[in-house]
């Protein structure tokens, strides 16, 4: 079976094949990041605009690049939530239109399972069942992952997401859009003694996180230097409050994950969405992983970000168990709301 997975959830466009006997066959991305950062975020009516451009012709690169013609899709899978309406609207409307047009089954795919289930995509993909951390511009959540659609919520942020604070904090240190990378790249430079900022909720004992205080302390940080002006603090110092940041995200993200897997005594743990790229929380988890006796798996850091290959993995792993998830039922609506609890258990 192969599975033509379509994401447009957010800033990127992604298109995939997926074939449930080969893996992954094919994908192509477009991201948005150089037209939004003109204004220091998504501009949800750009980001909806450019989707329409890129779909079919990333479609037609997907298909070459694999060697396929329309007619060898069997389904096709897309992002039905959450996520931007306008840009969730352009997707679904791409799918179900091909659908129609192709006489194919079309099936709507949570943004989060995409982003939960994209580690197996990689050579040494982790067996169920594992704790998940969810770290992304918009999600932090620690899951306990059964299998497919089966995953119980063990924690999440209660204001601020990981990546949010990444980017806000980045907007205050004058680092522009998109911020999470730009701040964890000055980071490296940065002395870690020399600003000791909040863990906020590390020693709880829930698995919930909160981090828009962490972000009010760098705001603080900011104010209160000596140069009052952004522009005028010097980039050592930059770098320092940079540090300081991840060092303090990093370590509140470690330690939960760590509690997560002392609690349900699994020694599986997978990190999934765009900040489980950051270098600095790769070499946190590794080192917490060796000490602690349990294992962590990362997807691909091209399937790190929002991408086609996800929804065309989760959608073909929901039709592999339940081959008439899929319908040719070609009307479609958006959920740009959209808990992952809610989600049907197969």
């Amino acid at each position: 079976m192969i599975v033509l997975g379509v994401e447009s959830s957010c800033d990127e466009t992604g298109l995939a094949l997926y074939d449930t006997q080969h893996g992954l066959l094919s994908h192509a991305l477009h991201s948005q990041v150089a037209m939004h950062e003109e204004y220091g975020g998504v501009v949800p009516e750009l980001a909806s605009r450019d989707h329409i451009r890129r779909a079919i012709p990333l479609l037609t690169q997907t298909l070459e690049q694999a060697g396929k013609t329309p007619q060898d899709i069997d389904a096709i899978a897309y992002t039905q939530g959450p996520g931007l309406a306008g840009a969730l609207l352009v997707g679904s409307s791409v799918a179900c239109s091909l659908g129609l047009a192709l006489d194919k089954p079309v099936l709507g795919v949570h943004h989060l399972e995409g982003h939960l289930l994209s580690p197996l995509l990689a050579s040494q993909p982790p067996e169920f069942p594992f704790i998940a951390l969810l770290v992304s511009g918009g999600h932090t959540q620690l899951m306990r992952v059964d299998g497919v659609g089966q995953y119980t919520l063990l924690g999440e942020t209660l204001d601020d997401a990981a990546g949010e604070a990444f980017d806000k904090s980045a907007k205050l240190l004058g680092l522009g859009y998109p911020g999470g990378p730009a701040i964890s790249r000055l980071a490296e430079f940065g002395d870690p003694d020399a600003y000791q900022l909040p863990r906020p909720m590390k020693h709880t004992k829930d698995f919930n996180f909160s981090f828009s205080g962490l972000k009010t302390a760098v705001l603080t940080v900011v104010k209160n230097h000596e140069e009052k002006v952004v522009a005028n603090i010097c980039e050592q110092d930059k770098a320092n409050i940079a540090r300081g940041f991840v060092d303090a995200i990093v370590d509140v993200l470690t330690a939960k994950c760590v509690s997560a897997i002392k609690h349900t005594g699994l020694k599986r743990l997978v990190i999934a969405g765009g900040v489980g790229a950051n270098t600095q929380l790769r070499a946190s988890l590794n080192a917490a992983a060796a000490k602690k006796k349990f294992k962590v798996y990362y997807p691909e850091l091209e399937f790190c970000t929002d991408n086609g290959a996800m929804i065309a993995f989760a959608g073909a792993m929901r039709l592999m168990i339940n081959p008439d998830a899929a319908k040719k039922d070609y009307s479609f609506n958006v959920r740009p709301r959209w808990p992952l609890d809610e989600l049907k258990v197969i």
